[in-house]
């Protein structure tokens, strides 16, 4: 691919699903990108350099400006930081990492380079999440619910590292639905209970509810459910003093009281690169760990139940 003498070249580690429906299409759509590379094991893409690591790619590759990471959440850590020693600017997909603890080693060094280190949290990129956040301005909330159900069979064939240590399990989905509720929310929110579900032959979670709250006291009640059938749902409702607001399909689609209300075209991803593409051009860094964090305490303080063993999928 051809790069302009100002475009940000960018290699893609990991040609997963999300890399494949998301990533790609959103780079060859952004102005002032290109997709220089890719790594990772099996085969790249048609005309376009390829390595089977990152480490390959950094030692004989062709030049490259940034690296966006769509690896599984363990071992993305110690990547970020090669790509952040070799002098790369780093996108982390979501969960930005397996551990709260590898982020910040990481905001330190890429400070330390004068590099970007972004955590994306591409659900507050779609396009009814800032209508709500001005909607909830100036309308009192009185409580908060989620429900995140989604099938792991659909949207995650194969990938058994989900349900791995490492792979959060139900919380790889969910944190979406975290990061919408930590960036609409004007306080900062914690977790005050949580039940997590495990099958027998698995490490991380099928489903969990957590109850959450604001500084204020302000009740929030979340459900997550890896194995729903039929119509998914990806839904956050806020019982407003003015009406209840609800934010739908992920944040696509926004109402007030079952009336919607007009929201741009989906280009989430397309928002998530441009965003990235301001932050390297300014140096700087955006690394929220709050989600991440909510996710970490739900683990510390959740109890955990037992369920049917969950086969390969």
């Amino acid at each position: 691919m051809t790069s302009s003498p100002t475009s940000l070249r960018i290699a893609l580690v990991g040609l997963g699903k999300i890399a494949r429906d998301q990533h790609l299409p959103a780079i060859a759509a952004t102005p002032g990108l290109d997709l220089a590379a890719t790594a990772g094991p099996g085969a790249g893409l048609e005309n376009l350099p390829h390595a089977p690591t990152l480490a390959a790619l950094l030692e004989s590759g062709p030049p490259f400006d940034a690296v966006a990471l769509c690896t599984p959440p363990r071992g993305r850590g110690a990547l970020a930081a090669a790509a952040l020693a070799a002098g790369k600017h780093v996108l982390l997909e979501k969960p930005p990492a397996a551990t709260l603890g590898e982020i910040l080693p990481l905001a330190a060094q890429a400070r330390a380079a004068g590099l970007s280190l972004f955590c994306a949290w591409h659900s507050r990129f779609a396009p009814a999440v800032e209508p709500a956040r001005a909607a909830l301005r100036d309308r009192p909330i009185r409580a908060v619910r989620v429900d995140w159900r989604e099938d792991i069979r659909v949207w995650h064939p194969g990938q058994d590292w989900i349900l791995e240590p490492g792979g959060l399990g139900v919380f790889d989905p969910g944190i979406n639905a975290l990061s919408l509720v930590t960036h609409l929310l004007p306080r900062p929110v914690q977790v005050t209970g949580a039940d997590l579900s495990f099958p027998a032959d698995r490490q991380a979670p099928i489903a969990a509810s957590l109850d959450l709250a604001d500084a204020a006291g302000l009740p929030i009640r979340a459900e997550f459910d890896f194995l729903q059938a039929g119509p998914q749902t990806w839904d956050i409702r806020f019982a407003t003093e003015r009406g209840l607001l609800l934010v739908s399909g992920g944040g696509a689609r926004l109402s007030l009281d079952g009336v919607p209300i007009p929201t741009a075209p989906e280009a989430e991803y397309r928002g998530l690169y441009r965003r990235f593409r301001d932050l390297v051009s300014r140096r700087e860094s955006e690394a929220d760990l709050a989600p991440l964090g909510l996710v970490a305490d739900a683990f510390m303080i959740g109890r955990r139940r037992t369920v049917a063993a969950f086969g390969g999928w």
